[in-house]
């Protein structure tokens, strides 16, 4: 599954084909929370950032991110996903193979342990997340399982504290609860890995992340499917990187689509990105290969961004290149 070069500049394309070969297998786009409005405040958030130039003594960038102490050759991630059955027989495995020949980080959400054992086989590096179920006894078998299925990280999609929504219908409300920070602190003792909290959406959960020990966060609000009208990610993002102040590093999803948002992203102080949609395009427009293509086109108009703003490498864009 070898990418020429050429076909970096295709993404559009396949973004395109992808969708339309979505909407033939009766898949549509997300569904948010009640009116849904969250996901176009996030959209509209994204776009009005805009990025100026700085290509006087700039140089080819390099975008290698290093994490847990492995290098890899990108910042975008496999976002956990999951209920792809009906895009192609083995999605997960699909996206795993692609993942890896990308030379990306794939995250994996709800799936049973023979599922994570065949992704882990590809040689992918998997983080796994844990919804955050009222048994605390599952969440630390799910802890043990991933280790010892040798998963690269393991975590807790802490937002699904009470459940998703799609429109006003309720999703696995009745298996969640609430954590205290306590609770949080005893899963992050009971794994060796680097321990993980996805779904941070304010400086007051931030702060208590940091408390808690965990290895990372993601900024993210579950792409809409939580609390309607809530904030965009990379509108908090700044502030949360703040008070996290490079302790740990910083992830973010949700609506994450081109390599300019993806360099938005990292300019207001992400460590990378997940990316979820658009791996499914991928998928549905090649499997493996359509997801690598998808993985290593975004990177690469990522890395075009890089240069025209005078940004080497993932740790020397300047913040002040967006304008608001």
């Amino acid at each position: 599954m070898k990418i020429q070069q050429g076909d970096i500049s295709m993404i559009g394309k396949l973004l395109i084909e992808g969708k339309m070969k979505l909407t033939e297998k009766g898949i549509g786009e997300k569904q948010g929370a009640e009116t849904g409005s969250v996901l176009k405040i996030n959209r509209d958030y994204i776009d009005s950032l805009m990025i100026e130039t700085r290509v006087i003594d700039s140089v080819q960038a390099t975008t290698e991110m290093n994490l847990f102490e492995e290098t890899f050759a990108t910042p975008v991630m496999v976002a956990p996903l999951s209920g792809l059955g009906g895009i192609c027989s083995n999605p997960m495995l699909a996206i795993a193979k692609g993942a890896v020949a990308a030379g990306a980080v794939m995250w994996v959400g709800i799936g049973d342990e023979i599922e994570l054992k065949n992704i882990i086989k590809t040689g992918v590096k998997t983080i796994k997340i844990i919804k955050p179920y009222k048994d605390n006894n599952l969440i630390f078998k799910k802890i043990a399982q991933a280790e010892k299925d040798g998963a690269f990280a393991v975590g807790m999609d802490i937002i699904f504290s009470f459940g998703g929504k799609r429109g006003d219908g309720l999703i696995r409300a009745d298996l969640m609860g609430p954590k205290t920070l306590s609770e949080i602190m005893s899963f992050v003792k009971a794994t060796k890995l680097p321990f993980i909290l996805k779904g941070i959406l304010s400086e007051h959960d931030a702060k208590k992340a940091l408390e808690a020990g965990v290895a990372a966060i993601v900024v993210s609000h579950h792409g809409g499917g939580v609390l309607d009208y809530a904030v965009p990610p990379l509108k908090v993002l700044p502030l949360i990187a703040n008070v996290i102040d490079k302790k740990i590093p910083i992830f973010v999803d949700c609506g994450i689509t081109r390599g300019t948002d993806v360099f938005k992203a990292l300019a207001l102080g992400a460590s990378g990105v997940l990316i979820g949609a658009t791996v499914m395009v991928g998928l549905a427009n090649g499997e493996a290969e359509g997801v690598q293509k998808i993985i290593t086109g975004t990177n690469e108009e990522l890395r075009r961004t890089m240069n025209l703003t005078g940004s080497s490498d993932l740790h020397k864009i300047d913040p002040e290149v967006i304008w608001h």
